[in-house]
């Protein structure tokens, strides 16, 4: 195809004319961007979640009873997401391993 000044897609740069370090600092721009959605997901799903485990009747102040209930509903709730996300971790590390399996 180069006979018509167009190049083929195996002798074009798969990263749109990057460098390594352009690619580097993209990359982890994403990777960032990606942490703060999966954190802002966390945050409203254990506000949701706990406020409608341990709030009844809302008002303008939380009692004593609520306020330890809310602590320790997102404090299970944090232990369970670290959780979570060290197995998931884990996993997708062996499965991406050399010899790794996907069982």
């Amino acid at each position: 195809m180069s006979d018509f000044g167009f190049s083929s897609p195996s002798s074009s740069s798969s990263s749109g004319g990057m460098n390594g370090a352009q690619r580097a600092e993209l990359m982890e721009q994403v990777q960032s961007q990606l942490l703060v959605a999966t954190l802002q997901e966390m945050l409203a799903k254990m506000s949701d979640k706990c406020f409608k485990k341990c709030v009844n009747k809302p008002g303008p102040q939380l009692d004593n009873s609520e306020q330890k209930c809310i602590s320790m509903c997102m404090d299970r709730f944090m232990d369970a997401w670290n959780t979570v996300s060290k197995t998931t971790k884990s996993r997708l590390q062996r499965e991406h391993s050399p010899g790794g399996s996907f069982s």
